[in-house]
């Protein structure tokens, strides 16, 4: 009786925590009804030698979305690279998930231009979270101070890429940067709604560019 316990008991883990896994969703995107675009055109890139699909928004007032159709996403992980630029006010990048609609959703994004500013306020809004249209920058900002956005220690070159891993556990979203161990940004989510797509974000005025995603779900 006791090993069929432990058997059923480690059947019910292996369901409870099992996951999917889903690589390189940008390796086609050019042309790919997978994806949709919001008040945002894009560049597809493919480097040389690597063979590696990214893409690049354009600069245009207004937040901008790529939503990838063919996910639902409720809790796991997302990892991706992404390269902004060191110009202040001119670089949001991130990964937008839960996505109900282009303007509902809960988001991670970056601010390169403060990753190594020497002023220690505007250095810790290097990272931030945001739940759209509710919970915007400011208004965290301003009811919850700095319990939104942090530093990040060590930062990465505000002009080049970096890797960013984004772990989903509701209410939980922690934030890895450069394959860290200890998370830059850990909060709680303050969205009522917890599951929908994934799309890269970028904030007013920002271009960017993207590559490399990979989203694993738990179940």
């Amino acid at each position: 009786m006791k090993a069929i316990l432990i058997f059923l008991g480690l059947l019910i883990s292996t369901v409870l925590f099992s996951q999917e896994t889903y690589t390189d969703l940008l390796s086609s995107a050019e042309g790919d009804s997978k994806w949709k675009l919001h008040n945002r055109e894009v560049l597809y890139v493919m480097s040389e030698p690597d063979k590696i699909q990214s893409i690049k928004f354009n600069a245009i007032e207004g937040d901008g979305l790529a939503i990838y159709q063919d996910l639902e996403f409720q809790d796991g992980e997302i990892e991706f690279d992404v390269k902004g630029k060191n110009v202040p006010g001119k670089s949001f990048v991130g990964i937008a998930f839960h996505i109900q609609d282009e303007e509902t959703f809960n988001a991670v994004y970056f601010r390169p231009f403060n990753f190594n500013n020497p002023d220690k306020v505007r250095n810790g809004h290097s990272v931030q979270y945001i739940c759209h249209p509710a919970f915007p920058w400011h208004k965290l900002r301003k009811d919850f101070p700095e319990q939104f956005e942090n530093p990040i220690q060590p930062a990465p070159n505000p002009e080049d890429w970096f890797h960013a891993k984004v772990v989903v556990k509701w209410p939980d979203v922690k934030v890895y940067v450069e394959n860290q161990s200890k998370p830059s940004l850990e909060v709680k989510m303050k969205s009522t709604f917890k599951k929908g797509k994934i799309g890269f974000w970028a904030g007013n005025g920002s271009d960017g560019a993207y590559k490399n995603l990979s989203v694993k779900t738990y179940k």
